[in-house]
């Protein structure tokens, strides 16, 4: 797999205590969500590297073809439509791989969050729930579970249940003309469903994040990088 080129952040001083790998959205960058680890207020002492990467150039079908950042192709913007798992199950890849770096850079698989936003929440919901090791948790902004049909054979039915103790944050905002919030809270009530902890929150928002969520976000970050 080609080098992954990534933008880093080190909150605190001293060697970071955990990770968190942040997927951006549809047509952004690895600088897209750069500035959150500023307006997150996270405590000196909380030593952090936030790790956000650029997703690869691609064709994107609902924009004419035009070449942008994707995790993936969109196909359709219908309920139910067709979907690019070829491109879902690569960029969860990327994520896997991404993971295996932190790991080798000293940070214990379950102090290394997944996150993202759109797009991004989707791959990170996709391969957080897939991945071998425990996670500390993982984040989903304005999304959805992608490819559910194969949740039950791939998550719930496989030898570690899907980790369902790994806390999942969700968010969601309720006027959102992109992605209806009903995908995101259908995806929140399949996990719950099957066993999983899932802390979900909505906002009056549209495709985007707003300040009362990112309070929430550092709380629930605060919560999972507690001093044990």
């Amino acid at each position: 797999m080609a080098a992954i080129e990534t933008v880093e952040v080190v909150h605190g001083k001293g060697s970071p205590l955990g990770s968190v790998i942040w997927l951006h959205g549809l047509g952004a960058d690895g600088h897209d969500f750069e500035p959150i680890v500023a307006e997150l207020r996270l405590p000196a002492d909380l030593s952090l590297r936030f790790v956000f990467p650029h997703a690869p150039l691609r064709p994107v079908t609902i924009n004419g073809g035009m070449s942008m950042r994707a995790w993936y192709d969109i196909l359709s913007l219908e309920r139910g439509g067709p979907s690019d798992d070829d491109g879902i199950r690569a960029s969860a890849a990327i994520l896997d791989e991404l993971i295996a770096r932190e790991i080798q850079r000293g940070i214990a698989a379950h102090r290394i969050v997944v996150a993202g936003f759109s797009q991004g929440g989707a791959i990170a919901l996709h391969a957080g729930l897939r991945c071998k090791v425990r996670l500390a948790g993982i984040m989903a902004l304005s999304s959805y579970l992608p490819i559910s049909a194969s949740f039950q054979r791939e998550v719930v039915e496989a030898s570690d249940g899907g980790h369902r103790d790994v806390p999942v944050f969700m968010a969601h905002g309720s006027l959102d003309p992109m992605l209806p919030m009903a995908l995101g809270r259908d995806s929140a009530k399949l996990l719950i469903a099957n066993g999983f902890k899932v802390e979900w929150h909505d906002y009056p928002m549209a495709h985007s994040v707003c300040l009362e969520e990112i309070g929430d976000i550092r709380r629930w970050l605060l919560s999972i990088y507690a001093v044990e």
